[in-house]
């Protein structure tokens, strides 16, 4: 049996977006840290890849996380100074539907609130001539900020990475952790195989395996299978970044589609926000089926010009959701050395270094910042 390595600062324990955000800015603020993952990350088996991701700053769902953004923001373009890396294409976004429809309504409440730029066009064809790649129908909306765009998932979780790493903060990968061992004095985690890393703080970021990571909590965590889709395009110059914002479209009912510009200069990505089914992260399927891609399918016939309806490649990933599908980013209670980051519901990729930097400094002894409170543990106890 393998023994006790003793004497870190912090582990954290899930490598992802939030996992390998938290591991550069402990490393950045001179900790002694280390980051385990199951798997060998950037990977593809929970939620932090598919070559893109959405950032926008009127958000639809809560004022409240706005300011978060912005510092995520900055600190993105502050790692693609760093690592010499490109991370983030400005697009844009639009938020479309019915002028009442939550995506437009919460865009306008999120910008008005923080003072954001954007351009609200309440005729369908004004709409149509501003987003010529869309369909509008009668009542349709849309709500433009220029403040949007993509991010490249598996670049930004490798850059974040290799500058921990680069700051002393090992990684290492294939590392399944069994269970965490929380101490008055510390946290122990238990590693297969029989070694134990003590750390004064672990801060566990384990997505879909957080209940088995942390299965005392007993939290109200759902894990939902997710497909995206690219499809082909028949003029690549209308569908590029500086041409199609990235968008959330809700259709009648309240459902959600998004879709992001074409990257390769053939396809756009589209996918369904939620309805996916609910699965074990260790049995789930992750082959592409015809009932994961109709929806889309459908989509693109329906509501899209120039967008052929035939997919060319399809991934899976996985969302971690909470029922009020808000962030968990909040200390254990009763004083335990163990800081939790998970269960992002399927928006959170986004905001990965802001929480990073957060959580970094709660793991250190500091506060929990004000910004993060809506996404306290004690709200599942209420």
């Amino acid at each position: 049996m393998a023994g006790v390595t003793a004497g870190w600062d912090a582990v954290v324990v899930g490598l992802g977006a939030m996992g390998s955000a938290a591991l550069w800015q402990l490393a950045a603020r001179g900790a002694r840290a280390a980051g385990v993952d199951r798997f060998a990350p950037p990977h593809d088996r929970g939620s932090s890849h598919g070559d893109s991701r959405i950032i926008r700053s009127a958000y639809f769902e809560d004022p409240a996380y706005v300011p978060l953004v912005q510092r995520a923001f900055a600190l993105w373009r502050a790692l693609e100074a760093e690592t010499d890396e490109s991370l983030l294409v400005m697009s844009g976004a639009a938020m479309i539907g019915a002028a009442a429809s939550q995506v437009v309504r919460g865009a306008v409440r999120a910008a008005e609130q923080h003072g954001l730029r954007y351009d609200l066009l309440l005729d369908a064809a004004a709409a149509a001539e501003r987003l010529p790649q869309h369909r509008f129908g009668d009542g349709d909306a849309a709500m433009l900020e220029p403040d949007g765009g993509v991010l490249r998932p598996e670049r930004c979780v490798a850059a974040m990475l290799r500058r921990a790493a680069e700051l002393g903060a090992p990684v290492r990968t294939g590392t399944v952790v069994q269970r965490v061992e929380l101490r008055g004095d510390g946290a122990r985690v238990h590693v297969r195989g029989g070694e134990v890393l003590d750390a004064a703080h672990v801060v566990v970021c384990a997505g879909p395996w957080t209940a088995q990571v942390l299965p005392e909590l007993a939290l109200p965590l759902r894990v939902e299978r997710q497909v995206t889709a690219w499809f082909a395009v028949d003029d690549a110059a209308a569908f590029a970044p500086e041409a199609f914002p990235v968008f959330i479209r809700e259709l009648p009912g309240g459902r959600l589609v998004y879709g992001i510009p074409s990257l390769d200069g053939a396809t756009v990505k589209l996918a369904v926000h939620h309805e996916g089914d609910t699965v074990d992260p260790d049995t789930v399927s992750r082959e592409v089926t015809e009932r994961d891609l109709a929806p889309l399918r459908d989509f693109a016939a329906q509501w899209l010009r120039g967008v052929e309806p035939r997919a060319v490649r399809a991934v899976t990933c996985l969302y971690t959701d909470t029922p009020d599908e808000h962030f968990v980013v909040d200390r254990l209670p009763d004083g335990a050395a163990a800081t939790l980051v998970s269960a992002c519901s399927g928006h959170g990729f986004k905001f990965a270094p802001a929480v990073g930097e957060a959580v970094a400094g709660m793991a250190l002894g500091g506060p929990v910042p004000g910004g993060l409170s809506p996404f306290s543990l004690g709200r599942f106890a209420r």
